[in-house]
């Protein structure tokens, strides 16, 4: 890709706030400028939203919910299959956005595209299966009859590492349900939001049903919004400690609340392991997204007599990686999302080397232009170091031996996060038995990658609450109504 097709792609890049149907300006004087985090250049400005447009926008979703949500649901799933297959279309062009924003290569932001995707494909057809019953009640003298409403408008706020994925992610299922939305994107990453916006608006999305508001200021933006009472549903994707802080927001107007919160993954390889599986599974859930994802592997607990071939395997594959930007052909491991993330990772490394780890590839920033950290093994993890304890979100495997399976769950529980952990064993029986001891919302049992539309996205502890994706993401959407009628 050239940078002259990279110029075309950003001049067809909305970069106003969609708004009732409307692309507008905005009020605030200062524009958001959009860098790409592998050269640190500005790729583009755009409209950066206040209070007041915030309360516009959700004026206008709330305008916008009586009759969407009457909206029949053939309808409603049609725009999101018609959203799917236009976004399908663009793949390519979604990708490179992706790319130059986030700086993700260009070969996982293809793979983002058909994984955003499913979400509007798969909710597209939940649409037409939101059920409710009917039934005679145990006493015989009345009808129980159950039946399913759209929660009303909704404001969601979405993280940098997945553009796409994490707005389709919540906007599908809200529409499936007949409800309207405000989504104010990332500051880091707007751009493919903004450019999914225009995708609603060419296919016919009613006015006011999706608005999207970027900003530099979302907290400022995002408190007059959740103390309106009109506002029914909020989900945000980020960190416990900014997750805590809006469920508290939230509590005022008891708001239905849907939060996928930080992870710190174990992924555990026992003594019976394929090592071949187990390091191709290591090097998905470690690093797809340079890292930078909230079920990125954290911590890899190895049982101690295979722990230094599976160190020896994991540092000649980690050393092959190619760092760059993720428009070049043959890159595998892009930027950080800015510099202050590569600090971070550096932090966590060195607090461990500290603590008395080895550093076996990689460990340090990469000098020049960009956010980039070199891949990196480090073995021989201490306990209490602060990279067991916090996400890493960088591309650095941390390696810890156990004894023996007690041993092992012990230490992949001793966390104050739940969302997901990963494990390889041979052994079926003690596959089933770490289902019921992992306290993780999702498991990966001898696979690398556990996403997936057509199921249940959460975690538990403080992780979050709530599910994102399959049967159960719609009903984060919906409201359950009872009503009696008697029997004759």
């Amino acid at each position: 890709m050239s940078a002259a097709d990279e110029k075309v792609l950003l001049e067809r890049v909305p970069d106003r706030l969609l708004i009732g149907g409307e692309w507008v300006v905005g009020s605030a004087e200062r524009p958001i400028e959009v860098r790409d985090p592998a050269t640190g250049d500005v790729l583009c400005t755009i409209a950066n939203a206040t209070p007041d447009d915030g309360m516009r926008a959700l004026d206008a979703a709330v305008a916008a919910a009586d009759a969407w949500a009457a909206t029949p649901p053939r309808t409603r799933s049609n725009y999101l299959r018609a959203a799917f297959d236009l976004l399908q279309e663009r793949r390519e062009e979604f990708a490179l956005l992706m790319t130059m924003e986030m700086g993700k290569p260009y070969s996982e932001a293809l793979g983002e595209v058909t994984y955003g995707g499913e979400f509007l494909r798969w909710f597209s057809e939940e649409a037409v299966r939101i059920t409710g019953r009917y039934n005679v009640n145990p006493e015989g003298t009345g009808r129980t009859i159950v039946t399913q409403h759209p929660v009303g408008p909704c404001y969601f706020i979405t993280p940098w590492n997945f553009p796409l994925a994490m707005a389709t992610r919540k906007i599908a299922p809200a529409l499936a349900a007949g409800c309207t939305v405000v989504i104010k994107p990332p500051e880091l990453t707007p751009l493919t939001t903004l450019f999914l916006g225009a995708i609603f608006e060419e296919v016919g999305l009613p006015a006011g049903v999706l608005n999207i508001v970027t900003t530099s200021s979302s907290r400022d933006l995002t408190a007059p919004i959740l103390a309106d009472p009109r506002l029914r549903k909020l989900s945000f994707t980020g960190s416990t400690e900014v997750g805590r802080v809006l469920m508290k927001q939230a509590a005022d107007n008891v708001l239905r609340t849907s939060m996928e919160l930080g992870g710190n993954a174990p992924f555990l390889v026992f003594e019976d392991a394929d090592l071949d599986k187990a390091v191709d599974g290591a090097m998905l859930a470690k690093f797809r997204n340079i890292g930078q994802a909230c079920t990125a592997a954290n911590r890899f607990l190895v049982h101690e007599s295979v722990a230094d071939e599976f160190a020896a395997r994991m540092t000649e594959r980690v050393t092959a990686l190619r760092v760059g930007r993720g428009t070049e052909e043959g890159i595998t491991i892009g930027p950080l999302i800015n510099d202050k993330a590569v600090d971070k990772t550096d932090e966590l490394v060195r607090d461990a080397v500290e603590r008395g780890a080895t550093v076996v590839a990689g460990g340090k920033r990469v000098e020049g232009p960009g956010s980039f950290y070199e891949p990196t093994v480090v073995t021989g993890v201490a306990a209490g170091s602060d990279i067991l304890r916090e996400e890493i979100f960088g591309p650095v495997v941390s390696i810890v031996t156990f004894t023996d399976e007690a041993d092992a769950v012990a230490k992949a529980n001793d966390t104050q996060y739940g969302l997901v952990s990963y494990a390889f064993t041979q052994d079926l029986a003690r596959g089933l038995r770490l289902i019921d001891s992992l306290e993780t919302g999702m498991m990966g049992l001898n696979v690398g990658v556990v996403s997936n539309a057509a199921a249940p996205f959460g975690g538990v502890k403080q992780s979050g609450v709530g599910r994102e994706g399959g049967s159960e993401g719609i009903h984060e959407y919906l409201e359950t109504k009872y009503v009696l009628a008697p029997a004759t």
